[in-house]
């Protein structure tokens, strides 16, 4: 099936919706699926974004923007993550869980998320919530591949574009170690000292006082000519130990035993 025709086919689906929400992160497919409901739906339409420590402010300030940029409305509801401190292999579920509930709680129309068809090639519990409390996930149903997703973005003028994929601040502890509001932080605050050097996709991984940095392999070099003041800074936050992952970024890392199972 062409691009096209997937286009076409997912924004004549959108018209047919009467006052539809966005569960909105301000990531790549969030932020087009937002879009292109603004675009094919002259109804009244809301973002709802959820406010958590698992997600950075950086994230929470890009979503104002565009909603205020675009006339969207937007929601914003706190979400606590009490249900999800312990950390266990089901983790994401729960957490998917609760933040959706929280979500139909403060709206009670049809709501949509941006759950694209690379998505189930991966290790995905969350899915298992989204499917119980019957959201959305159009650009999985109309089969738009992450790549699709790009080139689209681009033809909407969308600076998301060309942005790298972010998950919850969760996903960087290994299962089993318990989460916090202070870990989330230094979390947080350790991927900042890398966005401020321009990294286009990364991610901290968390083993005690150890960090483990993924970047792409084409940046290991930028790494090593910034490693003095990474080092310090990481340090300065706390972590005794910077390693570099040779094997690179790679998304669900932690999931990788879990799949091997």
């Amino acid at each position: 099936m062409s691009l096209d025709v997937k286009f076409n086919n997912l924004k004549k689906y959108l018209k047919t919706l009467k006052n539809p929400a966005v569960a909105y992160s301000g990531g790549v497919d969030s932020t087009f699926l937002l879009k292109v409901l603004k675009i094919a739906n002259k109804d009244k339409i809301v973002a709802l974004t959820a406010n958590s420590p698992l997600f950075t402010q950086r994230e929470l300030i890009q979503t104002k923007n565009f909603c205020l940029q675009e006339g969207i409305e937007q929601k914003i509801i706190e979400i606590d993550i009490e249900k999800i401190k312990k950390n266990p292999k089901n983790r994401c579920y729960i957490c998917k869980k609760n933040i959706f509930e929280q979500l139909k709680k403060n709206y009670q129309g049809i709501i949509l998320e941006g759950s694209n068809f690379d998505d189930l090639k991966q290790y995905r519990p969350g899915k298992k919530a989204l499917l119980e409390l019957g959201i959305k996930s159009p650009l999985e149903d109309f089969q738009l591949t992450k790549k699709e997703i790009r080139i689209l973005s681009q033809e909407l003028g969308l600076k998301t574009a060309g942005q790298g994929s972010f998950s919850c601040l969760a996903t960087r502890f290994c299962y089993g170690d318990t989460i916090n509001k202070k870990k989330l932080k230094k979390v947080e605050l350790g991927e900042e000292i890398l966005h401020k050097l321009n990294f286009s996709q990364f991610r901290l991984r968390i083993h005690k006082n150890l960090v483990r940095i993924e970047v792409l392999g084409e940046d290991y070099k930028k790494i090593i000519d910034n490693k003095d003041y990474i080092i310090k800074n990481l340090k300065n936050l706390g972590f005794n130990y910077i390693t570099l992952d040779l094997e690179g970024f790679r998304s669900g890392s932690f999931d990788e035993d879990i799949k091997q199972q």
